[in-house]
């Protein structure tokens, strides 16, 4: 298993990837082998970063029904870009990989949200994924804290 800085840094990959896919409509594929190609620190890109985002992609209508339901009075149309795919991202890894600790897959996410996006959004980010990992049935362990 990856250190977690080496994690954080592919999901950070996972996210400028899943972006560009979103905004430019190109294949997963595609936009992770023209991430490696245009950012030569991406050798990270093969592993966990490509099951990230080629299962994100994959499952995001699924992925967008789940954080419809937890993101209260908001819309996914709604959301920004950055934010709707790191909510993915965190509920596809919460949904997919048993091995991660919902705490983990959280804090992460929020972490990534600090650097990324709004203000306001790591507190959002936090919400959501809390109630998304309870409906998939993973628990925040009590030592696992979320800020």
């Amino acid at each position: 298993m990856a250190a977690r800085g080496t994690r954080r840094q592919e999901r950070e990959y996972a996210l400028q990837v899943l972006y560009q896919i979103d905004i430019s409509g190109v294949a997963p594929r595609q936009a992770l082998a023209l991430f490696e190609q245009c950012f030569t620190q991406a050798t990270e890109v093969r592993g966990f970063t490509a099951d990230l985002v080629t299962g994100t992609w994959r499952e995001r209508r699924q992925l967008d029904s789940m954080i419809a339901a937890a993101a209260e009075h908001w819309r996914i149309g709604r959301l920004p870009k950055v934010d709707l795919n790191l909510l993915r991202l965190g509920a596809y890894e919460l949904a997919t990989y048993p091995d991660l600790s919902a705490g983990v897959t959280i804090n992460e996410a929020i972490e990534i949200a600090r650097r990324y996006c709004s203000d306001d959004a790591p507190t959002f980010v936090n919400g959501v994924l809390d109630r998304i990992a309870r409906v998939v049935g993973k628990k925040v362990q009590p030592h696992e804290s979320l800020e």
